[in-house]
């Protein structure tokens, strides 16, 4: 399976990070490893001193697909989810400012912290979904899929140009504003509509 990344999906994100807007999906790819699964806690690596979160609503693929057309995307995938990508922020900076690829930020173990999946049936709108992250109580970010600059069948159709999309593949769409620093013992909670998916620790 894939972990398949969207950056720069939200204007405000984009304006928080002083990123342009793009013409086309931007994506970027995390191993399996990198996955954090059922609520285990997360464990801050010694490698960053800026490690950030970044909460996203997150696409299962349910079958194999390659060059698929819009009118048909909607057929590769039944279930929503919510996932945090987890940014080495400082290191992705240096490897930006040097010009270099920067999956040292994005790819480590655990990175990807995913919930568990909802039939996309469950929801009446999914181009209307909330979603929310709170860091210790406090509510710190807040989206919803209608500020996504590509929408999920436009991301599915635009990736399935370049990488066969197979079952159990997980898109994560990107992320809004309020992105920010974890440190170890932050509680970190995430609800998609009125359903807590996260619910996990820093450690």
């Amino acid at each position: 399976m894939k972990i398949i990344c969207i950056g720069k999906n939200y204007h405000d994100h984009n304006r928080e990070m002083n990123s342009k807007t793009p013409i086309a999906p931007v994506f970027f790819l995390k191993p399996d490893t990198s996955l954090l699964i059922r609520n285990r806690p997360f464990f801050l690596p010694n490698f960053s001193n800026q490690l950030e979160h970044e909460v996203e609503l997150l696409v299962k693929i349910c079958k194999v697909g390659k060059n698929i057309s819009r009118k048909f995307t909607h057929t590769y995938y039944n279930e929503i989810g919510l996932g945090i990508d987890f940014t080495a922020r400082d290191l992705q900076s240096e490897c930006r400012n040097e010009g270099n690829p920067w999956e040292i930020a994005k790819g480590f173990d655990s990175s990807a912290a995913v919930s568990e999946f909802i039939h996309k049936k469950e929801f009446s709108d999914l181009t209307n979904l909330n979603f929310k992250l709170h860091l210790n109580g406090n509510q710190v970010q807040r989206g919803n899929s209608s500020d996504m600059i590509f929408v999920i069948d436009e991301i599915i159709e635009y990736l399935s140009k370049f990488l066969t999309l197979k079952t159990g593949d997980i898109i994560f769409t990107g992320t809004p504003s309020g992105v920010g620093k974890v440190a170890i013992n932050d509680h970190l909670e995430g609800w998609l509509e009125d359903k807590k998916l996260l619910d996990f620790y820093i450690k």
